[in-house]
């Protein structure tokens, strides 16, 4: 089979009591104490999140969004929370256009207008009031993370690159707090310590006065001083209305098996699309990573893309037609547009009514089989790179997802969330509901064609968690000032492969070597049982089964 003739240099993680896999290895090490310590998947998650802020600072903490998707094992439910938060209520278009800012000319990435209420925080508390196990605290929780900003630890290789290559934001004019995270006024080497006490005493005041202590009194105060200075308009009143929502998660059955995604605002929806254009086409039989097999799979993204561009939007502002999109007439509709021997250049969206960056994301799954899929991220590495005063965080950017265009679904408006690129991902048996997989793979537009990539690699090619993660990956963009997509092929992918790709009309970009591969995302996987080479048979459910992509610092850890 194909899926040989690359190198997986790392065995799965096997294991019986509890697993932790994230993106760096001292994060791992925190859920998986906690786990040993009484808590669940969902208590460990959150220990993982706030010890990833702590090490992670370029990819991940408070002053940005989550998302959870957690698994009752005792129900063999799966409930969800959208911890995204809104655009201030005094942003609108006129106040933009005042300031000179339209569709042709949106505010830069840095801005301050694109700060929207940082959401983790209110997520963290809620699912461990709703899903926790209520035998730790928040304090109890939290520990690890304040021990590591307290005592320090030491940088690891990849995330020191990125700090680095995104250092220039914390240097900036009018960001006098920059340096909090910087050593010396320069971003760490990798192995060098680095100390956060400012995010101790965050930690600190969330572990004693629970929501309230980041919404409300200092902490809030330090968010809304450094934003006003910086030319944005959230205010205190912005922070304290900010609530998570529990969400229903959306779900499609690929022949046997449910795979569950946070529904819109988040892209989930996209994995979903192309799952269900693919399942019209034998995958199997193409063979994992040829031109055939790549081809439909860059056509089917590329349709699912174009149809959550224009319809994933906040649904408690505008109407999204989730139903219609996941429905299994409509995606055969859109695979007939798919030509077996031409790339298509279009982004144009379908009409469901016709028929009936920088991230974390880490997965624990635990003794009693309860499993929590969670995403956290500040979007673009540090996000606009604002420091709150005394707070040692950075606060988000993902406003600048929203579209300017007034009659856009995703349109900036007051006290809207904008479309989100963060997804956690799970999969069950479709027949007796059992947990097959907690999975996710962080990275911008990449997560949801990391989901699609890593799940077939499991499902159609009987690959173990670690492969899954390890198989080189494509990566497909839609440039919008060249008005065409474009194929970014991972080392590994032979060049022959690149060859029939670009005869059939795609524009390709290979091999994507060292760094650059942070492209193609970095995934988590915990599987129970051995199903993905048993024909989905969960004799050995007991076991779980993880992998750790190399792409990372990270590690997956059991006991």
């Amino acid at each position: 089979m194909s899926q040989l003739k690359f190198c997986s240099r790392r065995s799965p993680v096997v294991c019986m009591s509890g697993c932790v896999a994230s993106s760096q290895s001292l994060a791992t090490n925190a859920g998986l104490d906690i786990l040993k310590s009484g808590g669940n998947a969902v208590d460990a998650a959150v220990a993982v999140a706030a010890a990833l802020n702590v090490t992670e600072p370029c990819s991940t903490g408070v002053g940005g969004d989550c998302f959870c998707l957690y698994y009752d094992a005792k129900t063999k439910q799966v409930c969800g929370l959208n911890g995204s938060g809104r655009s201030p209520q005094s942003l609108t278009l006129g106040l933009l256009k005042e300031h000179g800012f339209d569709e042709a000319n949106p505010p830069p990435t840095l801005h301050a207008y694109n700060v929207t209420v940082p959401g983790a925080v209110a997520g963290w508390c809620d699912a461990v009031e709703l899903f926790g196990s209520k035998n730790l605290s928040m304090g109890q929780i939290l520990q690890p993370a304040i021990e590591l900003a307290e005592k320090g630890f030491p940088v690891s290789e990849i995330t020191s690159y990125h700090w680095k290559r995104d250092a220039h934001v914390l240097q900036a004019a009018g960001n006098p707090h920059g340096k909090d995270l910087l050593i010396g006024g320069q971003a760490p080497e990798h192995g060098q310590i680095f100390h956060n006490p400012f995010l101790a005493d965050t930690f600190k005041e969330l572990a004693r006065s629970g929501k309230q202590g980041f919404y409300e009194g200092r902490v809030a105060k330090a968010i809304v001083d450094i934003l006003q200075n910086n030319g944005g308009v959230m205010n205190l009143e912005d922070l304290k209305n900010h609530a998570t929502e529990e969400v229903k998660p959306i779900v499609t059955n690929y022949k046997g098996v449910n795979v569950w995604e946070i529904p819109p605002n988040g892209q989930g929806i996209t994995a979903l699309l192309a799952l269900n254009i693919s399942e019209n086409f034998n995958m199997k039989e193409m063979d994992h990573n040829t031109a055939n097999y790549l081809h439909i799979l860059i056509e089917a993204l590329k349709t699912s893309f174009s149809d959550a561009f224009w319809f994933c939007a906040d649904p408690e502002k505008v109407s999204v037609p989730t139903t219609e999109l996941l429905s299994k007439s409509y995606a055969s509709n859109r695979s007939q547009l798919i030509d077996l021997q031409r790339a298509t250049h279009s982004l144009n969206h379908g009409n469901p009514f016709s028929v009936g960056s920088d991230t974390v994301y880490f997965t624990v799954v635990d003794g009693q089989g309860n499993a929590c899929s969670f995403v956290n991220s500040n979007y673009m590495g540090f996000g606009t790179g604002l420091v709150p005063d005394g707070c040692g965080f950075t606060l988000q950017n993902r406003g600048f997802s929203f579209s300017l265009h007034p009659e856009h679904p995703n349109c900036l408006a007051p006290n809207k969330r904008p479309y989100h690129t963060i997804i956690p991902a799970l999969a069950t048996a479709a027949d007796s509901g059992e947990l097959l997989c907690s999975f996710g793979v962080m990275g911008g537009f990449m997560q949801p064609q990391g989901h699609i990539q890593v799940l077939l690699n499991m499902l159609e090619f009987g690959m173990n968690p670690q492969q899954a993660l390890d198989a080189p990956r494509v990566y497909v963009e839609y440039k919008k000032k060249e008005g065409s997509w474009h194929v970014f092929l991972e080392d590994g992918i032979p060049q022959n492969v690149s060859q029939e790709l670009r005869a059939r009309g795609h524009i390709v970009t290979m091999p994507i070597t060292g760094h650059s591969r942070s492209m193609f995302g970095r995934g988590q996987i915990i599987t129970k049982g051995d199903w993905w080479r048993r024909g989905r048979n969960l004799s050995s459910s007991k076991v779980l089964w993880a992998g750790s992509d190399p792409r990372a610092d990270g590690c997956a850890l059991g006991y």
